[in-house]
């Protein structure tokens, strides 16, 4: 499993840290092994069920947020210098996981991408954040995914989080419905 997320994941070699890189691995290969989800199937369903089909995969979008979210980070600390702090691999594993409770809140019925039963109950943010933290991901991580999507707007969002939730929008917001 873990040879599967690697492929489907080069962007885990961007974490430097090995630790935080093998939990994220690891979280990932737990979640696509427990799941009615491939790795095939992530590279063709939609990122969201309030997304018309094949528009963009869910791979497609999840690697775009994370490519996003690096590259405004970099261009954020070339521009703001030491005013600000940005903790590029809490980013980059926070960017990849988001979405990872996903693999819990979809199923394919008669070939269609449905939401779960568990889906309908507890959200991927919720779901995700439970299965980082299964795998000891710092809450650092944890609260980048449960801060990225609507659940976190009431409350703070650290650096990294309002950049990974920015990230993960900006490429959303142009193919809902």
């Amino acid at each position: 499993m873990k040879t599967e997320v690697q492929r489907i994941w080069p962007e885990i070699g961007w974490i430097k840290n090995e630790t935080l890189r093998g939990q994220v691995t690891d979280a990932w290969a737990y979640a696509l092994g427990n799941s009615v989800l491939t790795a095939e199937d992530l590279e063709t369903i939609p990122f969201s069920l309030l997304v018309k089909e094949g528009s963009v995969s869910f791979m497609n979008h999840k690697r775009t947020c994370v490519q996003l979210a690096v590259d405004i980070a970099k261009t954020m600390q070339t521009n703001f210098g030491d005013a600000i702090s940005i903790d590029m691999d809490i980013l980059i594993a926070g960017a990849i996981l988001i979405d990872i409770g996903k693999l819990q809140e979809y199923e394919m019925v008669d070939g269609k991408l449905v939401t779960s039963d568990a889906g309908k109950l507890v959200r991927h943010p919720f779901s995700g954040v439970a299965v980082a933290d299964r795998f000891g991901l710092p809450p650092e991580v944890l609260h980048i995914i449960a801060t990225h999507s609507k659940e976190g707007d009431l409350g703070h969002r650290t650096v990294e989080s309002i950049i990974v939730h920015h990230a993960d929008f900006v490429s959303f917001e142009p193919f809902k419905g």
